[in-house]
Parts: C-alpha cells; sequence; structure tokens
C-alpha cells in the first residue's frame, strides 16, 4: 500500500519483556509502513525484531530525567505503570525521535495488530487531528495525533497536568480519570465530574470550541471474546469482521506462553488460549 502519511508508534515497557511481546513485535512486522519504538530498560531480549520495530535502551530514571527536561519541571514517575499519565506528553518528551513523522502515537505491548493501514488511511489522517479506536474515550492502548506543537502539547490544557506529572497517583489521565462507564453511556463530558479534568475532558472541550477534530470509531476488541483470527498480518474477529487490534488485558493474566518460540503466519484466540496450526481456518470457533 502506498501512503504518504509517516506514523510511529511508541510504548514504554520497564522490566522483563513479557512473553506476549512476541506476538505484539510479530504483528508489528505486517506493517511495514508504521514505525514501532518501544522503550525499556530489558537489554536481554537478544531474539530478531521486524526491521520497524526499535528497541531504546533507557533505565526509568533517564526517562524520569528526560521527562523533566522536556516539560520544564521536575516529574514524578515512580513505577513504569505510572507512565500512562505520561502517554499524552510523548509528543514532547520523545520529540528528538518524531521529526520525520507526520503522526505519532501512544501504545501497549499486550496488543496483536491486524493491518493498521486498512482502518489508518491517508484519508483518515488528512482529515482528523487525532485518532482513537474506540466511539466512546480515547483509548490509551491505541491513540494517534497529529505531530505538530499545537497537538502535541494538549496535554497542558487540563488544568491539572502539573499536579499529575508531580504525583505518584496514577489518575488515568490519558484516558477518561476513570469514568470510562459515564463516557459509554453518553454522557456529556460537562456533566462527568472526576478528580482531575482528563484528556477526554480536554479533547472533548477543544473539540466543542473547534480547536481539533477527533475521529471515534470502534476498530478494537477486548476482554474475552474468543473467536479471534490472525492470518498473515489480517486480524478478524467470528470469522467476518475484520479488526484493526486486540487488546490483551484481560487474556495475558489467563493465558500460559506456548512452549514454542515460533509463532506461525496464521493463529486463532480463545478466551484462555492461543491456537497455531496450518489449517487454522477449519479450527473449530466455539474454544
Amino acid at each position: 500500500m502506498v501512503t504518504s502519511q509517516r506514523i510511529v508508534l511508541i510504548a514504554c515497557f520497564f522490566g522483563k519483556l513479557p512473553w506476549y511481546f512476541d506476538y505484539f513485535a510479530h504483528s508489528c512486522g505486517y506493517n511495514p509502513t508504521v514505525d514501532f519504538f518501544i522503550i525499556t530498560d530489558d537489554n536481554a531480549y537478544g531474539k530478531t525484531l521486524p526491521a520497524n520495530v526499535k528497541l531504546m535502551y533507557k533505565t526509568l530514571d533517564q526517562v524520569v530525567s528526560l521527562a523533566s527536561e522536556k516539560l520544564g519541571f521536575a516529574v514524578c514517575i515512580d513505577r513504569g505503570y505510572k507512565m500512562c499519565d505520561f502517554k499524552p506528553a510523548y509528543g514532547v518528551i520523545f520529540s528528538d525521535y518524531l521529526e520525520s513523522y507526520d503522526f505519532w502515537g501512544h501504545t501497549d505491548i499486550d496488543i496483536v495488530f491486524g493491518d493498521i493501514r486498512e482502518f489508518i488511511t491517508d484519508d483518515l489522517l488528512e482529515n482528523y487531528d487525532l485518532i482513537s479506536v474506540r466511539p466512546d474515550w480515547l483509548t490509551g492502548c491505541f491513540l494517534l495525533y497529529r505531530n505538530s506543537a499545537r497537538f502535541n502539547t494538549l496535554f497542558t490544557h487540563s488544568r491539572d497536568y502539573r499536579k499529575i506529572f508531580t504525583s505518584p497517583v496514577h489518575y488515568c489521565f490519558d484516558e477518561t480519570n476513570f469514568a470510562h462507564d459515564a463516557f459509554s453511556d453518553g454522557k456529556h463530558y460537562t456533566n462527568i465530574e472526576t478528580e482531575i479534568e482528563s484528556m477526554m475532558h480536554v479533547v472533548k472541550r477543544l473539540e466543542a470550541e473547534h480547536y481539533l477534530k477527533p475521529y471515534f470509531e470502534l476498530h478494537i476488541i477486548e476482554g474475552l471474546p474468543g473467536r479471534l483470527r490472525w492470518e498473515n498480518g489480517k486480524m478478524f474477529y467470528r470469522n467476518k469482521y475484520e479488526i484493526l487490534l486486540y487488546h490483551m488485558i484481560y487474556f495475558k493474566k489467563l493465558h500460559k506462553p506456548l512452549k514454542t518460540e515460533t509463532i506461525t503466519s496464521a493463529f486463532m484466540i480463545s478466551p484462555t488460549k492461543i491456537y497455531h496450526h496450518k489449517t487454522v481456518k477449519q479450527l473449530s470457533y466455539g474454544v
């Protein structure tokens, strides 16, 4: 596929890269027009990665120093999970890596990607400034920002961003400050009271002020639905609905890693297991 808009996705993970990172990287390799930067302190991974997946070795302390320098004040990141609150600021924190890209995004590594460009087309990128893969709220596991000072600093429009960045508390700033259900129920952002002004509140307010044009649509599957098939870079649900990605947020807690280190060109994901088989299409989708 010929594309003119360059995309890079950034993920931060501290500690030993888990078993599911292999599936993440494998699916990234089938999206050669998207680059993936993994900020990690695991320098013992050792496996060959696709050309578009780059491990960038930084300790958590080094990221804290970099974030403090780029943001202009001392930040608090006492554990890897706190990085979720900093995702909206990756465009500033990691700006030195982003100059050649039209869009940057934050993602997680507990993901199996389908065909990203099937959904994130140049036409979509030309018409929207921020792209979420849920219709009801911003998705921390995959969110794209237009790469410009205007949008890289959207987080500064939150009245609470300094409080968030200097506190050890995890506020779910990148999404809704834990008000997911209220947004899913269709409540207006002005009627959703939270402890801090989340990025979802910021984006909806700035959309109303015509400051930006966000895109919200359902291109993701989460939970434990089963009946998922990945084949040669494509992801399908129920063997008929193509999806952009599967977020293994719950699945990773149930699945035991396969004994084999080889990930085949086709596999099926049940609620509790990943099946590899040459004739995966013929397997039962009821498992």
